[in-house]
């Protein structure tokens, strides 16, 4: 039997797998949907993440990202050839961000193995974390073939660039295997701040405290998570542009 290893978008997953799920278990503890993504190799992505992270992020400092961020990337930079590669990622932008970047880093890898994606199968605030055991079971029998390896291995390259119109032309182009991964790109766009807009999660958020009444940010958060599921925000992510408004005012 093929080896199999399991790529998961986080610690919280981890902790809901399933023991009867075979397999070598890494996990992504990255955010790159949110912030400083520079670097033309991963020598220099690494140092601006963990400062990014370290001053951005109360309680993680960069040795904390060298520890505990950086290995699990390495060990999969350490996967052996003939290997099955299952990723388990949702369809938000922040479970997408990260997936590009772990295609674009397979990709480099330059082995034969195959690469699949597991996704849940009803996708909303919950995803993975409403699943049973039987229902991952379900949906690793579910999981797909990974096609089109260069195409989405690009979209990493196009996101860190800021290169906003190929971004979404190669969404386009991928839309017929992978239409999840259009409306995330379509939101990530409407996040770019504009001229007299700060864009639509900070615009979605004002609106909320707006109709709430409040500046208590449980239930703006909670509403934010109901309204704009498309993000996947967590509450680090949603408490940083909750405090840019609240300091603008």
């Amino acid at each position: 039997m093929r080896k199999q290893y399991h790529i998961l978008n986080g610690d919280s997953l981890k902790a809901q797998l399933p023991e009867k799920i075979q397999g070598e278990i890494i996990v992504v503890r990255e955010c790159l949907v949110d912030g400083n993504v520079k670097g033309s190799n991963l020598v220099e992505l690494f140092h601006s993440r963990a400062q990014f992270i370290s001053q951005h992020y109360e309680g993680f400092s960069e040795k904390d990202y060298y520890e505990n961020t950086v290995p699990e990337f390495q060990k999969i930079q350490g996967i052996a050839n003939g290997a099955d590669i299952n990723l388990w990622f949702e369809d938000d932008l922040f479970c997408q961000v990260n997936l590009w970047f772990i295609i674009n880093l397979l990709s480099n890898l330059h082995q034969h193995n195959t690469i699949f994606l597991i996704r849940p199968k009803t996708h909303n605030q919950y995803g993975f974390g409403g699943l049973n055991e039987s229902e991952f079971i379900s949906v690793i029998e579910s999981r797909f073939l990974l096609t089109k390896l260069d195409e989405l291995a690009s979209l990493w390259e196009l996101y860190q660039n800021n290169d906003t119109k190929k971004l979404l032309n190669t969404a386009r182009k991928l839309e017929n295997t992978y239409p999840f991964i259009l409306p995330a790109v379509k939101a990530h766009l409407e996040r770019i701040p504009t001229e007299g807009n700060l864009g639509r999660p900070s615009q979605s958020i004002i609106q909320i405290m707006n109709e709430l009444e409040t500046e208590e940010f449980e239930p703006v958060f909670r509403e934010f998570n109901k309204r704009e599921s498309i993000y996947g925000f967590g509450d680090l992510q949603v408490k940083n542009l909750f405090d840019e408004i609240m300091n603008s005012r």
